[in-house]
């Protein structure tokens, strides 16, 4: 039997219900009515409330605790047995298509298409390597509304290749709705595309588990959950930032129904497992997130000239060095850029060779803000950073599964890392807990700021 993982992150099953009680999303509504949902738990503290933990968790059957991975594209560091390989391991054909900070360990698989923040080898056409690349760059291009000629050429490649013909009319709506202003839809063609080389590779290399990532859903709600219909508390986005008429979550879940849909028509004796690792709650505040426009002018402004910069999600980029002396002289560097009125701009985790950096000013940032270094004179810093968003969800470690080889009924729970186990009895494999030993967290996992 074929098995499929379909990782719609972060949504939220009780707004799903909700728009489903308003006539919307068919498919969403027919599997949950078919097959019921079982929650999925996770760490209990906040800070260990990331996607990039939770669904090493569910890739590798080990908690946090054991895992130690706690950054996303900390997995290439790591040599912790992943479903994919464990079961290649035993003669089935897998794939995997943007899974979430996981390692291409696997050595035959019929596709392995990481996700664009972790440095693990493509396994895929010429082709597809350009297109991931040029994914890769978009996304982190994104914050600032500028795309390379390079990257927008293998993009446009990439989707004539891939992109089913079934879905042009989809395809159209997004890209006028992003021309009409709705930047979310840029996500919604990045997750449609993703899905259609999803089905068309699993269904040719006739593989017996494949998993496909969504991430435009936990991104979107992130940033609009407020102008959900499915919401129900009292905030509110501001005007400037979107339209109140407008419901992206909604748009967002379409997009969803829609590929459930389609893999259910296009595989249909297969199993389905379609999880979440999290959800997201209502965020009780407002909250800015801003993103440097060019993270390595910005750090060569400060003088940190001998490294490379791996930009990250949102708010997060990773600096690397040729020595520890470098990373710990940078360090101290960064942390002395602070608001005029003395409030660090920046997080800064050592790591021994490289830095993990996050812009956490959550203010407005005006044209005539200034920031300083180390007491130094006053600098404008408006023009350095990318406006990203104003957060509108926060994590929950709760998360949902929907499994069509069974019912659950209830209040039933499963841990995240008892996904593989039931992944692999499904496709008839066995399942061994990986040694905890081999994966404990560095001391990096510990080091959230610079040393003394």
């Amino acid at each position: 039997m074929t098995v499929l993982l379909i990782a719609l992150n972060e949504i939220n099953f009780d707004h799903v219900q909700a728009y489903v009680g308003m006539g919307k999303l068919p498919a969403l509504g027919r599997l949950i009515a078919e097959h019921g949902v079982t929650e999925t738990t996770s760490e209990q503290s906040y800070e260990e409330l990331e996607p990039w933990i939770q669904w090493v968790t569910a890739q590798t059957g080990l908690s946090l605790a054991d895992h130690g991975v706690f950054r996303l594209g900390d997995i290439v560091h790591k040599d912790i047995p992943q479903i994919w390989e464990v079961l290649e391991a035993q003669g089935l054909k897998v794939g995997a298509m943007s899974p979430m900070n996981a390692k291409n360990r696997c050595r035959n698989p019929a596709f392995f298409v990481p996700d664009p923040w972790t440095e693990t080898p493509v396994t895929g056409s010429p082709l597809m390597k350009k297109f991931h690349q040029a994914i890769a760059r978009s996304v982190n291009e994104n914050a600032s509304s500028k795309m390379s000629a390079a990257s927008a050429f293998w993009l446009i490649a990439g989707l004539a290749a891939y992109a089913k013909p079934a879905n042009y009319a989809r395809y159209v709506s997004f890209v006028a709705s992003a021309l009409r202003g709705r930047p979310w839809a840029k996500a919604l063609v990045l997750d449609q595309v993703l899905a259609d080389i999803f089905l068309s590779l699993a269904k040719r290399k006739s593989v017996d588990f494949a998993s496909l990532f969504l991430n435009a859903g936990a991104h979107i709600q992130h940033h609009y959950m407020f102008n959900s219909k499915a919401y129900s508390g009292s905030q509110r986005n501001p005007g400037w930032y979107i339209s109140a008429n407008l419901d992206p979550i909604l748009d967002v879940y379409e997009a969803y129904d829609a590929i459930v849909r389609q893999v259910r028509e296009e595989f249909p004796q297969a199993r389905l497992l379609v999880a979440t690792g999290l959800h997201q709650d209502p965020h009780p505040e407002t909250t800015f997130y801003w993103r440097f426009r060019d993270h390595a002018a910005f750090l060569a402004g400060m003088g940190i000239v001998s490294a490379s910069v791996q930009p990250l999600m949102s708010r997060d980029f990773v600096v690397k060095f040729a020595t520890e002396n470098e990373a710990t002289v940078a360090a101290q560097r960064l942390a002395g850029v602070c608001s005029v009125d003395g409030t660090p701009l920046l997080e800064i985790e050592n790591r021994g060779l490289d830095l993990f950096v996050m812009l956490t000013w959550p203010h407005d940032i005006p044209a005539d803000f200034q920031y300083v270094v180390d007491n130094g004179p006053p600098a404008a810093f408006r023009d350095q950073v990318a406006f990203v968003a104003i957060k509108n969800g926060r994590h929950n470690g709760t998360g949902y599964l929907v499994d069509t080889g069974a019912h659950s009924v209830g209040n039933e729970k499963l841990p995240l890392r008892e996904l593989p186990r039931r992944i692999a009895a499904a496709c008839g494999a066995i399942w061994q807990d990986p040694n905890p030993e081999t994966a404990r967290p560095t001391k990096a996992r510990d080091a959230r700021s610079v040393p003394a």
